[in-house]
């Protein structure tokens, strides 16, 4: 059988930049092991199948898998796939208005919102989608000590930290091990041991931040590596920006309102990328967060199985 299928480039406006996804767009009959050789067959952080939705009101169902493994939830995927859905199903309402975009995955429904922005504020052919977290982020335990995890990133134990942040682990669907670094020399520096790297974070992505940026307006930096999700490092990673709204929350403790963050990442591989996280606080308290950016299209085919 022969299935088309689209490669794009998301958290970015320009092609071959951000972090590359590729989408599946007839997937009934296949299985998990069917699926999970196809993600190796292309070789990028993930790659989603689209099914029919179970509930019919919803848009589509989505299965993700990096090259090793099923993921219940994952933010570039979310995002570049609700950007191709809309292109191809909405264009013409794309051209006048938002158009919104249901999507099913293991975690539960997830709303998002697609927009074509006027070509004087985005390059030709970007389109932004953006979703509502559909958990919010959790804290769920202790990390390993700041020395233990400096030893498994090649960096000094006084590398770790900056103003009031620490090492955290928080999850928004993906876990994650959140790592303050003192400056972009630093984060620039990291060389993980993968050996260290497992016995120190185990299963979580391991994801580097700190808040000196390369490009002025941004609010932070970052670098994500999963060697345990099959990714040694993620160009753009969503799922990681969602699980820092709670390191946040916790170390910035932002005023109620609404907060708007941009995150840099993807710089030490040469594919450049910006993810907005929004913050929605009231009484101190998260009440909701969203993960938005541009993707573009880059290729389409058809696999032949």
């Amino acid at each position: 059988m022969k299935r088309p299928y689209y490669l794009l480039d998301v958290f970015t406006q320009t092609p071959l930049a951000g972090n590359p996804l590729a989408v599946v767009i007839e997937s009934s009959g296949l299985d998990a092991r069917r699926m999970q050789k196809i993600a190796g067959e292309f070789n990028l952080s993930e790659t989603v199948f689209v099914f029919d939705p179970v509930d019919p009101v919803n848009t589509a169902r989505l299965r993700i898998f990096t090259t090793v493994k099923e993921l219940p939830f994952a933010g570039h995927p979310t995002v570049g796939t609700a950007a191709l859905l809309a292109e191809l199903r909405a264009p013409e309402y794309l051209k006048s208005r938002d158009v919104g975009v249901v999507l099913e995955e293991a975690i539960g429904t997830i709303s998002c919102t697609v927009r074509r922005p006027p070509l004087s504020k985005m390059q030709g052919g970007a389109t932004v989608a953006h979703f509502d977290l559909p958990k919010l982020p959790e804290c769920f335990g202790a990390p390993a000590p700041n020395a233990k995890i400096a030893a498994a990133l090649g960096l000094q134990e006084a590398d770790i930290g900056f103003s009031a942040h620490l090492p955290s682990l928080f999850t928004a669907g993906l876990p994650a091990t959140l790592v303050p670094v003192k400056d972009l020399a630093t984060i620039a520096g990291a060389c993980p041991n993968l050996a260290l790297c497992d016995e120190t974070f185990g299963e979580t992505a391991i994801y580097l931040y700190t808040n000196e940026t390369s490009e002025a307006g941004n609010a932070y930096h970052a670098r994500m590596f999963g060697p345990s999700l099959g990714v040694f490092e993620d160009p753009a990673t969503g799922s990681a920006a969602a699980a820092l709204a709670g390191a946040l929350m916790a170390f910035e403790k932002p005023k109620d309102g609404g907060h708007t963050i941009q995150i840099e990442q993807g710089y030490e591989l040469e594919r450049p990328s910006l993810i907005i996280l929004g913050l929605e606080v009231a009484g101190g308290v998260l009440q909701s967060a969203s993960i938005g950016g541009p993707s573009v299209i880059v290729g389409q085919g058809t696999i032949d199985l």
